[in-house]
C-alpha cells in the first residue's frame, strides 16, 4: 500500500525510537502516516493507493480523515484501504492473464491456503502468523533449483514470466537461489 502526502509525495519511512535511545525501527505502513506523535509529527496521508514491484501504481483513493474522530487511522483508513485492494485485484488479474501460467489445481490449493490463513488470523494471529512461516520454508526449499534453472534464461522472458520488473526478477532469483543480486 501505497501513501500519498497532499503535496504528492511519497514520505519517507516513519522512525520509531526505542525509548532506549540507541536504536530503533523504520515503519513504511500506511497505517502510521496518520499526522499524529508526541514529539515529532508523522506525516499525515492524503492518498492511499496500491502499488506493486512491477512499477504498476493504482489510483490515489482520498483518505477522509472525518472518520478519525471515530477510531484510530490503523481502523478508519481500512475504507480507503479496501478501494485500494480492488484495485490491487484487478492489476493481479490483468498481469495473470500475462504471465506463465499456474496449472488450475495449484491455483485452487494456493487460494484455499490463503484463505485458510485469512481466516485462522482472526482467531490466532500466531497461529496464522506459525502457517506463513511455514510457507515461507516451503518456498525456500523448493524455489532454491527453479531459481537456479531461471537464472539461465533471458532476464525480460523471466521477468515477464513472473509479472515483474528485471530488478525485481534478480531480487527474487537471489533470494530462492541464495546469492547476492549485485551487477
Amino acid at each position: 500500500m501505497g501513501v500519498l502526502l497532499d503535496d504528492g509525495t511519497a514520505p519517507k519511512p516513519v522512525y520509531f525510537d526505542s525509548a532506549s535511545g540507541s536504536s530503533g525501527w523504520e515503519v513504511s505502513h500506511w497505517s502510521v502516516y496518520d499526522g499524529a506523535g508526541t514529539y515529532l509529527t508523522r506525516p499525515k496521508a492524503h492518498l492511499l493507493r496500491a502499488e506493486c514491484s512491477c512499477g504498476w501504481t493504482g489510483t490515489g483513493h482520498a483518505v477522509d480523515w472525518t472518520t478519525v474522530g471515530e477510531a484510530p487511522f490503523r481502523e478508519s483508513g481500512l475504507r480507503t484501504v479496501d478501494r485500494c485492494e480492488e484495485d490491487w485485484d484487478t492489476h493481479l488479474r490483468d498481469v495473470a492473464d500475462t504471465t506463465v501460467r499456474l496449472p488450475t489445481a495449484l491455483e485452487a490449493l494456493l487460494q484455499t491456503v490463503t484463505t485458510a490463513i485469512e481466516d485462522l488470523a482472526e482467531d490466532s494471529p500466531t497461529a496464522a502468523l506459525k502457517a506463513a512461516r511455514t510457507l515461507e520454508l516451503i518456498a525456500r526449499r523448493t524455489a532454491h533449483w527453479p531459481a537456479h534453472d531461471a537464472r539461465d534464461q533471458d532476464p525480460k522472458r523471466v521477468a515477464a514470466d513472473l509479472g515483474l520488473s528485471v530488478d525485481g526478477t534478480r531480487g527474487l532469483l537471489a533470494r530462492f537461489g541464495g546469492w547476492h543480486s549485485h551487477g
